[in-house]
């Protein structure tokens, strides 16, 4: 698996730039077209195909823990809370979705993206495992393991910690399937049906944030996943509230965007420019600096690669903020975690999005890093 997780490293980059172009395609055409045409049909079923193609490298990734994460201290029923619409769709009509929430819960400090993982590959292998109707629940609760918990329970450390658990109705599983059920590649499905992925890196996600998770499951009743994270002990004044999805929100600011992959320069600066804002692009670094100098227009962001040929997006963004004292600046990068940490573009205060990104990621990532209370109402109607 290392060696997949190596491979997955290594074309990480290229895959994630490649997916990006066609995301933003994709988006783009959706949003100049009747959505009863069937062309709109057709550019869902490409915009899909490639939200696919970057769940696999993220679960590639996370699995080999080359994933690149942003940890925030979160609320679990929130970020809960704002995938129930998604969930309700995965999981279908004939099954009945139910969300138990305890009130009161310690923080965490997790990448609210990987509790989004984390549930959809568990509601889906839930919904799979159900024959017909059935339910399946989704709780939470504060949890304090002892000693004696913890000695029944390898891999457990005592301590405080918010439970999240999803149960299901389904068909169950015996000893043999529960001894390998986190084994990459390892499935019950049938071929063509699932990557054998999902629980692996469920798995990942959770070593990665120094929890754990047990399951319990009978034969023909169901099946308990309860996965647990450590409370978070620091400052909890910086708690991440989730914005309700919707429109992608507009600005009026003007960005300037360094981007060494033509590609992705251009279609970043449509989307951008899509939204509202006035957008100065380049490829080069240096050309970056001579319109940070130059510019006439008040620029208020700077979005940069982190890998260039030139000069490097961290060393790039300390001369622009030596130009520019009051520049916001917001880093983006197709390579994983392991490759850019030492840039440390990872850090906690540190405004970074992972390569390919939806419209609506990236100017939901743009408007936090420029502050959210400038937000503009989005178009009522598609683009011209």
């Amino acid at each position: 698996m290392e060696s997949i997780g190596r491979l997955a490293g290594g074309v990480a980059h290229d895959f994630n730039n490649m997916l990006g172009v066609i995301l933003g395609h994709a988006e783009l055409a959706l949003r100049k077209i009747d959505p009863d045409q069937k062309l709109a049909a057709d550019l869902q079923s490409i915009r899909k195909a490639a939200e696919r193609s970057a769940d696999l490298t993220r679960q590639l990734l996370a699995f080999a823990r080359k994933q690149t994460v942003s940890p925030k201290v979160l609320d679990l029923n929130e970020t809960v809370e704002g995938m129930l619409t998604i969930l309700h769709r995965l999981v279908g009509e004939d099954i009945k979705l139910i969300w138990l929430p305890s009130r009161s819960l310690g923080p965490i400090k997790v990448d609210p993206t990987q509790i989004d993982q984390i549930l959809a590959n568990l509601c889906v292998n839930a919904r799979d495992a159900i024959h017909g109707i059935g339910d399946i629940t989704i709780a939470t609760k504060n949890s304090s393991l002892d000693e004696r918990y913890c000695s029944s329970h390898p891999g457990s450390v005592p301590g405080q910690y918010v439970q999240l658990t999803v149960s299901d109705t389904g068909c169950g599983m015996d000893e043999k399937t529960l001894s390998n059920l986190f084994e990459p590649f390892f499935t019950t499905k049938e071929m063509g049906k699932g990557t054998g992925l999902g629980l692996a890196m469920v798995y990942g996600i959770v070593k990665q944030n120094k929890g754990f998770i047990d399951v319990t499951s009978v034969p023909s009743q169901g099946t308990v996943f309860t996965i647990f994270f450590p409370f978070y002990r620091g400052d909890t004044a910086k708690l991440q509230r989730r914005i309700p999805q919707g429109e992608p929100p507009q600005g009026n600011e003007t960005v300037l965007l360094v981007e060494d992959e033509t590609e992705i320069l251009e279609i970043t600066r449509t989307m951008l420019e899509s939204q509202g804002y006035t957008v100065l692009a380049t490829s080069s670094p240096a050309e970056a600096l001579t319109i940070a100098k130059e510019s006439s227009e008040r620029i208020r962001l700077l979005m940069t690669d982190v890998v260039m040929p030139e000069m490097n997006g961290r060393d790039l963004s300390k001369e622009i903020l030596s130009l520019v004292p009051d520049i916001k600046v917001l880093f983006s990068s197709g390579y994983p975690a392991d490759v850019i940490a030492h840039h440390g573009v990872l850090d906690e205060e540190v405004n970074f999005i992972q390569k390919p990104f939806s419209l609506q990621e990236l100017t939901r990532k743009v408007r936090e890093t420029l502050g959210t209370g400038s937000f503009l109402q989005p178009p009522s109607s598609p683009l011209p």
